[in-house]
């Protein structure tokens, strides 16, 4: 068997088509189906089927997947067997939340991409939970996220940090609507929220519903920094990271509204399978997590 097929697979999952993986290969189309054509044989099983017009995996393809990825992993270490980190040459698939990639991994990501220059780091911003389902089904190989649990026991959890949450509104908000202590209220306020799956926001609905406070309605922005822009104009309020609102709540361009749920921290963790080979770029990067987000989120 040929590795190289078991690559082209790999690249058409992780860029969503076939015409995709061609172009990042630099392969033509009828190579990439070839490569699939071949492996089907070897395998005597269809890989991939049509569903309208997208080729998605076959249940037989995502059985295997798994221990596809087991041999792409063993082949890297061997390539790169007493490889000095600076030397490594792999790829590192990385899945963390957007507040997590914009307010607290850069410094961290530079460090990394300086101590290993040949390594291809590839980041997803994702929520939590299609973090957890890439780590699970093999699409990244480390996630880091809120602690929301799921994971079967072939996965580890490492804890990393932790962080608060804040409810947060516009100066110029009708200060009239800033009790959320005092039960059985209706407010004619909009929450608005990049991630409304996320540990945090689940936590400010169940406070919500067990004091019996209801809003006027949600509104899900692309990311935080819309998120708070929108906050900011008055068209609702935000529940958000402490460390994302700091220089807004200095400036005085956001407020904070007292809640029970304050200093109540949010767990974010390191995820992977127990059984994944941990590359020498994966191990730098634990270290740097480590290192460097325990003490800047738990601050």
């Amino acid at each position: 068997m040929d590795t190289k097929y078991l690559l082209t697979l790999k690249t058409i999952l992780e860029t969503g088509s076939f015409q995709k993986a061609a172009k990042k290969l630099n392969y033509t189309q009828s190579t990439v189906t070839f490569h699939i054509q071949q492996l089907e044989l070897e395998f005597s099983v269809k890989l991939f089927e049509k569903i309208g017009r997208k080729m998605c995996l076959t249940e037989a393809g995502r059985e295997i997947l798994p221990h596809i990825n087991l041999i792409l992993q063993e082949t890297e270490w061997i390539q790169n067997y007493g490889n000095d980190i600076s030397e490594f040459n792999g790829t590192l698939k990385i899945g963390m939340p957007d507040f997590l990639l914009c307010y607290a991994m850069t410094p961290l990501i530079a460090i990394f991409q300086k101590k290993a220059p040949n390594t291809q780091l590839i980041i997803n911003s994702l929520d939590c939970h299609s973090i957890r389902d890439s780590v699970i089904n093999g699409g990244i190989d480390l996630g880091i996220h809120c602690d929301i649990g799921g994971y079967p026991h072939a996965f580890i959890e490492e804890p990393l940090s932790f962080y608060n949450s804040i409810l947060v509104a516009s100066p110029s908000i009708d200060r009239q609507t800033l009790d959320f202590i005092t039960p059985h209220q209706r407010k004619n306020l909009n929450l608005i929220s990049s991630d409304p799956h996320s540990l945090h926001q689940k936590r400010l609905n169940q406070y919500l519903d067990e004091r019996d406070i209801l809003l006027n309605k949600n509104i899900k922005m692309l990311n935080i920094e819309a998120t708070k822009i929108s906050v900011m104009n008055n068209l609702g309020i935000a529940y958000l990271p402490d460390f994302t609102v700091e220089k807004e709540l200095s400036e005085g361009a956001l407020i904070q509204i007292e809640t029970e749920l304050d200093n109540i921290p949010v767990p974010v963790v390191c995820t992977y399978h127990k059984n994944k080979w941990i590359s020498p770029a994966m191990e730098l990067f634990k270290n740097l997590l480590h290192e460097n987000l325990r003490p800047w989120l738990s601050a």
